[in-house]
């Protein structure tokens, strides 16, 4: 048994402490009666009040939680269906091109993402707004969701699926009743990551939107460079809980699935 020297333990508490310190001290002083976002006056509420009265955080809100679900959705799609190409079929020409394309938004910066995506629109002829938002988290995000989604299918048992296609199941049949329930916690993996992906995006959301598709980080971005609000604060922290509720929610699925695979496949070796 490997036992942690002292420096490894201050080292790893620090590094927590740098990386978590701040979000607890954020979510404490979003409940501070002062309107001084430094010094501590009391428990109060009030600004959640005062956050959910603020109809320009609430028109931000509506429309980056409009477009985290859209693109995620669409996102999880089309990432799973460029992951089961990228797997069933190893063998097409321009498959090289193909794979590079699908991953490219992983390892390419977001502000050429956000430029080029950009002058395509203008180009095009194409008004930025809520559309051109959406469409632009659905490229950032799509790769993402392929990627879990291929990890998964890699080590997918087929020979259930030819079971299936022996039984008299067609293969669109199959893929509905017998894979795609299998990879489901992937896919949903896919798409919280998705959706967070989206709900947190500032740089692409800034090239591409227009009047009326304001997200919530551009908003709290414009804010804060005129000075740190409680508002901005309570805002900051439900953002933190529906993101921190999303992980917990993939994971709780994630795990009952693997659990009722795991039972399933007893018992068939079972009944054997």
């Amino acid at each position: 048994m490997t036992r942690w020297s002292r420096f490894n333990i201050v080292s790893v508490v620090l590094g927590f402490a740098f990386l978590y310190l701040p979000i607890v001290l954020l979510v404490i002083f979003s409940f501070n009666e002062s309107k001084l976002v430094t010094v501590w006056a009391g428990f109060s509420t009030k600004w959640y009040v005062s956050l959910f009265n603020n109809q320009g955080l609430m028109d931000a809100a509506w429309v980056t939680i409009r477009v985290a679900l859209l693109s995620a959705t669409v996102a999880t799609v089309l990432g799973t269906m460029a992951a089961l190409s990228l797997v069933r079929y190893t063998r097409f020409r321009g498959r090289m091109l193909f794979s590079g394309m699908v991953y490219a938004p992983l390892v390419m910066p977001e502000v050429i993402t956000g430029l080029s995506l950009l002058l395509l629109f203008v180009a095009v002829g194409f008004d930025r707004g809520f559309w051109t938002v959406t469409l632009a988290h659905i490229t950032l995000t799509m790769c993402f969701v392929a990627v879990v989604v291929q990890s998964r299918l890699l080590s997918f048992d087929r020979s259930i699926e030819e079971a299936a296609l022996d039984l008299g199941a067609t293969p669109l049949r199959t893929f509905f009743e017998v894979t795609l329930p299998i990879i489901a916690p992937a896919v949903f993996s896919g798409w919280v990551l998705a959706f967070t992906l989206s709900l947190d995006d500032l740089v692409i959301a800034s090239f591409t939107s227009g009047p009326g598709a304001t997200t919530l980080p551009m908003k709290i971005y414009s804010q804060v460079r005129l000075g740190v609000t409680p508002e901005i604060n309570a805002a900051c922290t439900l953002l933190i809980a529906l993101v921190a509720i999303g992980v917990v929610i993939a994971s709780i699925v994630t795990k009952q699935r693997e659990l009722q695979r795991q039972r399933d496949e007893q018992a068939a070796f079972a009944g054997r």
